[in-house]
């Protein structure tokens, strides 16, 4: 009988704990922005602060009719960058930030879905300023992550990106090493870039 109550418990905490962390990423906690409010821009283009990394507000769309994204997530600044600075549309304008990358394509080739090179981590090719670069899904974020190369220096690259959470920065710094001849972006769950060629 205590084990059958303590089993519960148990798992009465789990789901509420659960419960509780699906709220939290779906609300502001930093009160000292808000949802929407300009944080940062790379050639013009800004970055905009979402609240919880779940939050969804409504899907932006250009008046050409392109599918940007869902307001101030992370795939929607990319694909507005891409738009606005590059001149470029995707021809799957949808999926979560994971799916950009193809793991079915080779380093070096193009991603029909975006129109892009896509690289692996690691390439042949060092990661450029522009670039777009994928992160792999994990355990409090399933659906990956997505941003903009600002900075590669011969040891390091800078990121930009929109909805890192509430408290974390729109810009986030790696290492860059060479490993027999390939380049390779120090981060477990980076799974490559996308450059226009």
């Amino acid at each position: 009988m205590k084990i059958k109550k303590t089993v519960l418990i148990l798992i009465s905490v789990l789901a509420l704990g659960y419960a509780g962390l699906k709220v939290v990423k779906k609300v502001n906690l930093n009160r000292n922005y808000k949802i929407g409010q300009p944080l940062d821009s790379l050639n013009g283009v800004k970055v905009y602060y979402n609240g919880g990394v779940d939050h969804v507000l409504e899907r932006n769309v250009t008046k050409d009719n392109y599918n940007v994204g869902l307001k101030y997530q992370c795939v929607e600044f990319v694909k507005r960058y891409y738009y606005e600075h590059l001149n470029h549309k995707m021809p799957d304008a949808y999926g979560h930030a994971k799916d950009f990358f193809d793991p079915k394509v080779k380093d070096g080739e193009l991603n029909v879905k975006r129109n892009l090179i896509q690289y692996s981590n690691p390439s042949k090719a060092k990661p450029e300023v522009g670039d777009l670069i994928i992160f792999s899904g994990s355990v409090l974020n399933r659906f990956g992550h997505v941003a903009i190369i600002s900075k590669v220096s011969e040891n390091e690259i800078e990121i930009i990106q929109q909805n890192p959470g509430p408290f974390s920065s729109s810009r986030e710094n790696f290492s860059l090493e060479t490993q027999n001849g390939n380049y390779k972006i120090d981060n477990k769950r980076l799974l490559g870039w996308l450059r226009k060629d």
